[in-house]
């Protein structure tokens, strides 16, 4: 297993995330050794969604107007529907997204996710995978839209739905531990 010793990770997420897909990567990521920051617009606490309703609460470590890239070695953003739609509004969000990819840093995105990437404008030429419904979003955003488990591309990892964590997670820990990326080459 890669030792993810002294890497950190920051997961950017707002209220209305799919619980699992924060709560499983964070903890396969801490597993692994790394540390674990939630990213978010304000501070305090935002709430998970599970099962079509509201659920547990997480503690915001750092907000977007304390941190940058340079503070991480890679990015994870969780899915459900609200969260990517909230964050894809907001202008340090995108900024702070696109930022890694500017910077080679392994990303990754799952599920309604791939909503902040395609509003970063990093998917062209991309393979990708994402929640079937937003496809044809991915697709007009210039990705190569697959339906696969997981699916890594020059450090962007992307998987579908939380019945894909576990090969989603295995890849993420991979890729963060593996580090920067080579400019992708069109």
């Amino acid at each position: 297993m890669e030792n993810l010793n002294k890497k950190i990770v920051a997961i950017l997420a707002t209220n209305g995330f799919e619980e699992s897909e924060l709560r499983e990567p964070k903890k396969a990521l801490e597993e692994a050794g790394a540390e674990v920051h939630i990213v978010s617009l304000e501070s305090g606490e935002i709430k998970g969604w599970s099962d079509g309703n509201w659920s547990t609460s997480y503690k915001v470590d750092k907000t977007l107007s304390e941190v940058s890239q340079n503070d991480y070695n890679a990015l994870m953003l969780p899915g459900g529907q609200i969260n990517p739609d909230l964050l894809r509004k907001d202008k340090k969000a995108v900024d702070f997204v696109k930022s890694f990819f500017e910077n080679h840093k392994p990303v990754a995105a799952i599920c309604h996710a791939p909503w902040l990437l395609a509003e970063a404008g990093v998917l062209e030429g991309r393979k990708i995978t994402s929640y079937s419904s937003i496809k044809t979003d991915m697709i007009n955003a210039g990705a190569n839209w697959v339906d696969e488990e997981v699916v890594v591309d020059s450090g962007l990892v992307t998987s579908r739905s939380p019945e894909d964590l576990p090969a989603f997670n295995a890849k993420l820990v991979e890729e963060v531990y593996e580090g920067k990326h080579e400019a992708q080459t069109a």
